[in-house]
């Protein structure tokens, strides 16, 4: 069952088994608010075995363009586009947030970010291959940031 994620009332629905739920559910109103208050757009996540193919998709172009795998467990994704960007999110139980943006007219705007909830550790994966720059946040704390420019057709 999807769930139209709420950055005024912040919900640890479908995050529970999360250890760092609070901080995580944060981090998901977080990117609720700023497409609301930029594209005027409602997030909304479903559970990972209702949206596999979201989750197939991050995961491909993680594995192809970079030849990462995560060993945590994805909680729920959201897929939507707003105005020429294709976007795609996978939310891990361990904290981590992946997203997808992907220009449809503009190959120089594809990217893949990962953002890091409060309290989680570096996943494996990643440690010592990115830079994670900080940035503050009412809901979510401190999140922690990188990403990488992706060079292929999606």
């Amino acid at each position: 069952m999807s769930y139209i994620v709420d950055f005024t009332n912040v919900s640890e629905v479908g995050l529970e088994s999360s250890p760092v739920s609070a901080a995580l559910a944060g981090l998901r109103a977080n990117e609720s608010r700023y497409f609301m208050n930029k594209y005027k757009h409602a997030f909304e996540v479903f559970p990972v075995d209702e949206s596999r193919e979201t989750l197939d998709y991050v995961s491909r172009i993680l594995k192809e363009e970079r030849h990462i795998e995560f060993s945590a467990a994805p909680l729920e994704t959201a897929r939507f586009q707003v105005e020429n960007l294709k976007m795609a999110y996978v939310f891990y139980e361990d904290g981590l947030v992946v997203n997808v943006m992907y220009s449809v007219d503009d190959p120089k705007k594809r990217a893949v970010g990962f953002k890091l909830s409060e309290g989680m550790e570096i996943p494996e994966a990643l440690e010592g291959r990115f830079k994670f720059a900080r940035q503050k946040s009412k809901l979510a704390g401190t999140i922690r940031g990188s990403f990488f420019v992706i060079k292929g057709s999606y």
